[in-house]
């Protein structure tokens, strides 16, 4: 969730100062990019993945300090809520066989985090909701013992000054109030960074938003909430709305949300920033001692510590990222799309897919988004949010002349995306062996039209055809969902049914 911060009071001068500190920070980033201070191209990727903690019953256990203290290590972070947890994993450079590598690092680090979860008979799972989380289990008194989570909830709820609304309409509804933010922490997400060089920035950001809509057509595995089947992926409507600011009349103003998808494709990076200061007021208006613009006079490289700050309490599903290593400023991509899980390999698989495709979108002369309107890109994001692997998407034609059409998502990954993904994985220099093992996990989930929300839902309905009542069928889907995420096929390989009792044949 960002930056570490300690928790304090605000006044009105402290909101008039960062205020002022943020214009100085992009002034101070206008100056970079103009300079040419940023890092030279290092085909450099990145992993965060959020994940839940669970008992032997499939229900959440909230007890991530605990675990994390038998973890001891720097790669297993906090996240909002007391059943969450993240892994980042250290950045890799893209070529030869960067995703088995990656493959390996993951599954040793969450074999080993999840034998200490173990020892307090706790179990790690990648998922991108946990279909057994009831009302009650979200709410502010399970917020980790952080001053940031505590900071912002503050805020938000300051902000909106009413209960969030919950109004989610799919398979079934879910109508419910919550007098925290705390229910985004249902919301277990993967990060995937690229970092990029400013004059690439724009091309890679416009690529990845206009994949967005595909990458969870293919990835969806959140079709459960507090017992209702909903979206094939709910995450984005219950992140929307759970850190909502905007009471009702803002909303039927057209303020704009802070979880937010983006209404235009960029020219710059600077496009991003600009706009998250002028549409979005401060969250937490913490001041840093540094002055931006007095370091780059003296030619050091400043933190532009509110800019970053700020940036990172506005959620956009592609984001953009300002950071410093080793001494020399750079630009990142954090692409904030996709759920967690189900598996090692099926998260592997969606990342190469990824930085596959958006590198051969973003070398295109004739770039999708110069053919594709970006209202159609907001609404592809919103079709595979609700119909996941079953998604129907505006794409643009192919030929002279132009247009859209409506195509399936199966068939446009099958037709023209993955060949677009092998060759970008060419071009970064990825092995043929990575490319085609992962990318053959994506054709895979294609022809046979599977992934973790339609094996969720098919799982459940199949337990209620058991005879299970609804909350031990979520439990049972749950329970048999960790067996099978710990084995580690990929999902579009796993049986559909509850194991047979003992004893029987």
């Amino acid at each position: 969730m960002g930056e570490k911060v300690v928790a304090g009071p605000f006044d009105l001068s402290d909101r008039q100062h960062y205020r002022d500190k943020l214009r100085q920070c992009l002034t101070g980033l206008a100056r970079l990019l103009e300079e040419k201070r940023f890092d030279r191209p290092k085909n450099l990727m990145g992993l965060e993945i959020e994940l839940n903690l669970v008992g032997q019953d499939g229900t959440p256990r909230m007890m991530n300090a605990q675990v994390l203290e038998r973890i001891a290590s720097r790669d297993f972070q906090t996240e909002l809520a007391m059943f969450n947890l993240e892994v980042n994993i250290a950045p890799h450079r893209l070529g030869g066989r960067v995703f088995d590598r990656l493959a390996e690092e993951l599954r040793i680090s969450l074999a080993y985090a999840d034998r200490k979860a173990n020892e307090l008979d706790a179990s790690i799972l990648m998922i991108g909701i946990l279909p057994t989380l009831d009302r009650d289990d979200l709410v502010s008194s399970n917020l980790s013992a952080v001053d940031r989570y505590t900071l912002l909830n503050d805020q938000i709820v300051a902000a909106r000054g009413e209960d969030f609304r919950l109004d989610i309409e799919g398979v079934e509804r879910l109508e419910c109030s919550a007098r925290s933010i705390t229910p985004e922490a249902a919301c277990t997400s993967v990060q995937l960074h690229l970092q990029v060089t400013p004059n690439r920035f724009a091309d890679l950001w416009n690529a990845a938003q206009a994949v967005a809509a595909v990458q969870v057509a293919l990835g969806a595995n959140s079709p459960f909430l507090f017992g209702r089947e909903l979206w094939r992926e709910s995450r984005p409507p219950l992140f929307q709305q759970s850190t909502d600011t905007r009471p009702p009349e803002l909303q039927a103003q057209g303020v704009r949300p802070r979880t937010w998808f983006g209404e235009r494709w960029i020219t710059s990076a600077q496009d991003l920033f600009e706009e998250n200061l002028r549409y979005f007021p401060a969250l937490l208006p913490i001041c840093d001692e540094e002055e931006p613009l007095r370091v780059l006079d003296e030619g050091g490289v400043p933190k532009l510590s509110e800019l970053v700050l700020h940036n990172g309490t506005i959620y956009r599903w592609n984001r953009p990222v300002y950071g410093i290593a080793d001494g020399v400023p750079h630009l990142r991509v954090e692409n904030r799309v996709l759920p967690a899980g189900p598996t090692v390999t099926d998260v592997i698989a969606n990342a190469a897919f990824y930085y596959g495709v958006v590198r051969a979108l973003a070398e295109e002369t004739r770039p999708v988004w110069t053919r594709l309107p970006f209202e159609a890109a907001a609404a592809n994001f919103d079709a595979a949010c609700r119909h996941g692997i079953e998604a129907r998407l505006q794409w643009p034609k192919r030929g002279r002349y132009g247009g859209t059409t409506e195509v399936a998502a199966v068939d446009l990954v099958r037709d023209e995306l993955l060949p677009l993904a092998e060759a970008g994985l060419d071009a970064w220099g990825v092995e043929p062996a990575d490319r085609d093992f992962y990318l053959g996990v994506i054709e895979e989930r294609c022809r046979r039209r599977v992934n973790g929300a339609s094996w969720q839902a098919a799982m459940f309905h199949r337990a209620l055809e058991r005879g299970l009542d609804r909350d031990a069928a979520l439990a049972a889907t749950t329970v048999r969902y960790r067996e099978l995420m710990h084995a580690g096929e990929p999902v579009h390989t796993w049986p559909v049914g509850l194991p047979e009792p003992a004893g029987v044949r």
